[in-house]
């Protein structure tokens, strides 16, 4: 593909990311009034969140794979549909169960999109350009990212939470168009057959220990069960077992495995895959709640909490952008990264200071280092996985590397929810003894009482003023707790990135590897590209001599 024709596909990709991270922007900061509106729990907050990443992270190797096989443009496309279809659904939600389990159909349709939109943009664009348009997406991510909570409050406010499901089906079907007519991506001519039986057992295991982690240690009325009870040892165990054949069948059971286990002998994939893990838990486990504290903790309405999450979203956009531009110029990286790393595991330290009635100018500086910290860090270990990946291998590759992220996000989001749950109760049950008789039987305080014991999550606002405290304080004390346990995390990512082989970035993009790998004859274009126009993005500058992604020709790489 020519120049102006990466520009047109990587718009349309564009497009279909803004519809993602809308979608999730504007729903997130309505969740504790969709909660409340539900009826429901705590419980069912993190299971709102939890079956999202869950469906996400165990479907997004098994679309890596897919993307080796099939047409990746009309796998994008059914990603798409899956996701645009299950999100008008859970606009007419009644229950929390509705909610829930439209929120996995979602789940799906996002480990497509961010599994295939990576691959497509390896196709289109070479790991040296591509920081410069990661640069350009993560600026119109941000937009997303700032304009949803600030939308999804106004419209929670003005028209109801409803709404919010419905805003972002306009911007998917222009995605949609734009992507059919825009997109001509290579298709792939190798005989190669779907792991079927991998991706069961995959699924399967992951989905049994996931659960196992949302639930364990949870009441019975809460939908849960205690850690040592039959329950949780058969599932627990079935898991494990289904796991360890998961593996086992992975490594020697097929030639072509979802998840490219013997990657892992490779360096670089190796600690890109731990960091990912890191980022994961740190990314979506813990700044998931931050929308709680902003709403229980500090009493604020979805419209100024999302007003509130503008620092991180910003400190997101200025790292995406400014790095993505600084290692297309320079070819440098490494430094780059550490630097977010450093940033991240301070802000999360810092963040583990904060109370109920900590100065929201610090709040806000907190989430501004969360947000340069996992922005410069999140992209940019997918292009450097991406640097080293086979061209045969690059969808299964990518597809493992965001596997590993979201399974991160996911395991993050079930057990911090968990523990969270867990420990306002605690907190609540101590403060109210601490209030005394007295308060407890004030008549203006019945009401709030009640709301209490039903289970499920009253807004400060409607707490009397004693209860309000001790909400609002056991809220704020346990958010806090969370993020000093992501601590550690963060500095694993710190350690792996610098332990990155810190390789030049290669010119040349997955077509082109592809060609040199398997020959021309394996890859066909669409018609509108049969002249073979395979150009770089600068409009045609020299393309590097074969052999430069050598794992030891990383000198001959630089621009």
């Amino acid at each position: 593909m020519n120049h102006r024709q990466v520009i047109q596909a990587l718009i349309a990709l564009m497009a279909a990311f803004f519809v993602l991270i809308l979608s999730g922007t504007v729903v997130a900061t309505s969740l504790p009034v969709i909660v409340n509106d539900l009826n429901g729990t705590q419980s069912d907050y993190t299971w709102i969140v939890t079956a999202n990443f869950l469906t996400m992270a165990i479907s997004t190797p098994i679309w890596g794979k897919l993307a080796d096989v099939f047409d990746r443009k009309l796998l994008i496309q059914i990603a798409l549909g899956v996701f645009t279809v299950a999100t008008i659904v859970a606009g007419f939600s009644t229950t929390a169960g509705w909610l829930i389990a439209c929120r996995a159909f979602q789940g799906i349709g996002v480990g497509g999109l961010m599994s295939l939109g990576m691959v497509a943009i390896a196709d289109l664009v070479s790991p040296r350009e591509r920081g410069r348009y990661m640069g350009i997406m993560g600026a119109i991510m941000g937009i997303a990212q700032i304009g949803g909570p600030l939308l999804g409050g106004v419209v929670t406010d003005a028209l109801g939470w409803e709404w919010n499901f419905f805003l972002p089906v306009p911007v998917a079907i222009v995605a949609f168009i734009l992507i059919q007519v825009t997109m001509h991506l290579p298709r792939h001519k190798r005989k190669v057959k779907v792991d079927v039986v991998g991706a069961a057992l995959i699924a399967a295991s992951m989905g049994l220990i996931l659960v196992w982690m949302s639930i364990g240690g949870k009441t019975a009325t809460s939908g849960g069960f205690a850690w040592d009870s039959p329950e949780s040892i058969a599932m627990i165990t079935t898991g494990g077992v289904l796991l360890v054949a998961a593996v086992l069948w992975e490594l020697f059971g097929t030639k072509e495995p979802v998840v490219p286990l013997r990657l892992f002998a490779q360096r670089t994939f190796a600690l890109a895959t731990v960091a990912s893990l890191s980022v994961g838990v740190t990314m979506f486990g813990a700044t998931v709640f931050l929308s709680q504290y902003l709403q229980l903790a500090r009493g604020m309405t979805p419209t100024e909490s999302g007003l509130f999450t503008i620092p991180m979203v910003v400190g997101s956009l200025l790292a995406s952008l400014l790095f993505g531009q600084a290692i297309t110029r320079t070819g440098r990286w490494k430094g780059l990264m550490i630097i977010a790393a450093v940033v991240l595991s301070a802000g999360l330290a810092l963040f583990g200071t904060i109370h109920y009635d900590t100065s929201m100018w610090l709040v806000g500086l907190y989430m501004a280092m969360l947000g340069v910290g996992t922005g410069g860090l999140m992209q940019n270990l997918v292009l450097v996985t991406q640097n080293q990946l086979p061209a045969t291998q690059m969808g299964a590759g990518t597809g493992a590397i965001t596997f590993f992220r979201s399974l991160g996000g996911t395991i993050g989001i079930a057990v911090l929810g968990s523990l969270l749950a867990t420990w306002v109760a605690e907190k609540i049950a101590t403060g109210m003894q601490a209030l005394g008789p007295s308060a407890l039987m004030d008549p203006a305080c019945a009401s709030s009482l009640e709301a209490l014991r039903s289970g499920t999550l009253p807004h400060p606002s409607e707490l009397c003023d004693p209860v309000r405290t001790v909400i609002e304080s056991s809220y704020g004390d346990a958010i806090a707790a969370l993020f000093w346990l992501c601590v550690p995390l963060a500095v694993v990512s710190l350690i792996a990135v610098a332990l990155l082989p810190n390789k030049s970035l290669s010119r040349k993009t997955a077509v082109q590897q592809l060609e040199e790998e398997l020959g021309a004859e394996f890859v066909a274009l669409e018609p509108i590209d049969a002249r073979g126009d395979l150009a770089p993005v600068e409009g045609g500058a020299p393309l590097p001599e074969v052999g430069e992604n050598d794992e030891h020709a990383g000198s001959d790489a630089r621009g």
